[in-house]
């Protein structure tokens, strides 16, 4: 039967536990009461979206399919270099890359830990619903000196993370009244301005809008100026890609009192893990919610929409919080995964039989609604892309 087109979908899992959250850092750090659920869902209500079951909402780049060992295994393609990829990813120069069966035809002649060491090996989005993240959720990295700011400071946010959870964090961290700068590179701008105006739009109002060419010696340096007079930093690069860039967290963090600095990963900031890549949707599979949902008797499929940024992005910002009024320098890395899993464990432990009615109803609506929520109206400008370059990384950036 089709679906009934004015008919709300299931209450989106987890959105109580966010809820939770904000409510806490109203609370304690003066952020404006919001709704977890609007924060979760309002991408997809601004889309239309309905729920795909195995193939995750919106565009549909990410799907699960079964693996050879009655496993599952979510692959993640939306850039061109991973469709070049999936040919060493599975052996085989003869699979149509741009077929999605021919991909989960081949995707079940392999076991799904196979799959998942050659992904993360080659720099894929992949996922297991059987595994276990090898990462903390938050961990602190790094400790450096302590700052003591007057009552009228207005803290200073370096932004230069891209798509959903870290540019969440930072417009969490600007409706608290923060000066928030976000910084792209001239080559590589944030993708989801192209592909998502509207979100784009609504997380990133307000913030200053800075270029950088990365390749440029003079507008490192002056882009490592800005960090050194920021209060927090916030980014989601592999370790090897920051280095790259000319830009060493560690030694900022240990050098500059009170800096606090946000690493957003898919899979943790330290180890091996470091160098996985994740993205919203495999993040959640690899977080346990797919199994979870199968153990509720909703079957295989995915749950909400890229749900590890919003939940990341909403820890982002309390850690941030907290960190910021501790005083002390900190480097805090948070893992997507391991946030999804422990979001699930803490709602678990909050209401268990709540929990999994929750994850049976979105698991059995396939092709329903995403749920109705509100969508916040822009309250502010949103800045050009590099309107305000010059204005915080000086006459250098003009050359």
């Amino acid at each position: 039967m089709p679906a009934d087109p004015l008919r709300p979908g299931p209450a989106i899992p987890l959105s109580r536990w966010a809820d939770r959250q904000l409510q806490a850092m109203a609370e304690q750090y003066g952020l404006p009461r919001l709704d977890g659920a609007t924060l979760m869902g309002e991408r997809a209500m601004a889309g239309c979206y309905r729920i795909n079951g195995r193939i995750s909402a919106g565009l549909g780049g990410s799907h699960l399919m079964p693996t050879r060992d009655g496993s599952w295994f979510a692959l993640t393609v939306i850039r061109d270099v991973d469709r070049e990829l999936l040919p060493a990813l599975f052996g085989d120069a003869a699979v149509d890359v741009t077929n999605w069966d021919a991909i989960a035809a081949v995707v079940l002649r392999h076991d799904a830990a196979h799959l998942l060491a050659i992904g993360r090996a080659l720099g894929l989005p992949v996922a297991s619903i059987d595994e276990t993240p090898v990462s903390p959720p938050i961990e602190i990295m790094t400790r450096g000196k302590w700052r003591n700011r007057g009552s009228f400071h207005r803290p200073l946010v370096v932004d230069m993370s891209a798509i959903w959870a870290g540019p969440l964090a930072g417009h969490l961290f600007w409706l608290a009244g923060m000066e928030v700068v976000k910084v792209e590179s001239r080559s590589r701008p944030d993708l989801i301005r192209r592909d998502d105006p509207a979100t784009f739009e609504r997380i990133n109002q307000g913030k200053a809008s800075l270029l950088v060419d990365f390749a440029n010696p003079a507008e490192k340096r002056a882009l490592v100026d800005l960090i050194r007079r920021a209060d927090i930093v916030i980014e989601s690069s592999r370790p090897r890609a920051l280095l790259h860039l000319g830009i060493d967290a560690e030694a900022l963090v240990r050098e500059v009192p009170g800096l606090v600095w946000l690493s957003v990963t898919g899979h943790g900031a330290s180890g091996e893990a470091a160098n996985w890549v994740g993205i919203g949707n495999d993040c959640g599979v690899a977080g346990g919610l797919s199994r979870a949902m199968a153990e509720a008797g909703g079957g295989i499929g995915y749950v909400g929409d890229a749900i590890a940024d919003p939940l990341t992005g909403i820890v982002a910002a309390r850690e941030g919080f907290r960190a910021f009024r501790s005083g002390e320098a900190q480097r805090i890395g948070l893992s997507m995964s391991a946030i999804v899993a422990m979001a699930l464990a803490e709602e678990r432990a909050h209401d268990p039989a709540l929990n999994g009615t929750e994850l049976n109803l979105w698991g059995t609506s396939v092709g329903e609604r995403f749920p109705e929520v509100p969508l916040r109206p822009l309250t502010a400008p949103v800045s050009a892309i590099g309107a305000d370059t010059a204005r915080y990384l000086g006459e250098i950036a003009r050359c």
